[in-house]
């Protein structure tokens, strides 16, 4: 019976042996492909990254040209639209002129008027009078060089 458990023992000391050395070749079969991993992603990893920049450069110069083309477009219409004012507000001070200068006749012909009932003389009425003070006095000159 001795013999038998000896045996026995030696079986599970060989069949742990067994299990251990199966299992540090397994560990060590995952290590050599987590470094496989480590190398082969390196080597890619360069290429990758190398195809992401060139599709950011795409992207990139997509994007710059629709900015590009959207802002041509609102200047565009800044400008259109800042004519259509500039016309509008050159129509409107026109009239504003023109409505002006209807309003300073009438101011001016309200104060001659009423200049003019209270018998204050006009501008024209002291120019028409000078007027004739200036022939008067240029015959009264003639005379008194004849005399």
């Amino acid at each position: 019976m001795a013999t038998k458990a000896v045996v026995k023992k030696k079986a599970e000391v060989e069949s742990k042996a067994t299990v251990l050395t199966d299992v540090k070749a397994y560990a060590h079969k995952v290590w050599l492909a987590g470094l496989g991993a480590y190398v082969k992603a390196g080597q890619e990893g360069a290429d990758y990254f190398k195809e992401l920049v060139k599709a950011g450069e795409g992207v990139e110069k997509q994007g710059k040209k629709l900015v590009n083309e959207q802002v041509e477009a609102a200047n565009s219409q800044i400008t259109t639209q800042l004519e259509s004012v500039k016309t509008s507000v050159f129509g409107v001070k026109e009239k504003v002129e023109v409505q002006l200068d209807k309003v300073e006749k009438a101011f001016d012909n309200r104060v001659a008027s009423a200049l003019n009932r209270m018998g204050i003389p006009s501008k024209q009425d002291v120019e028409a009078l000078s007027a004739k003070l200036d022939e008067l006095n240029a015959l009264l000159e003639r005379v008194a060089r004849t005399q």
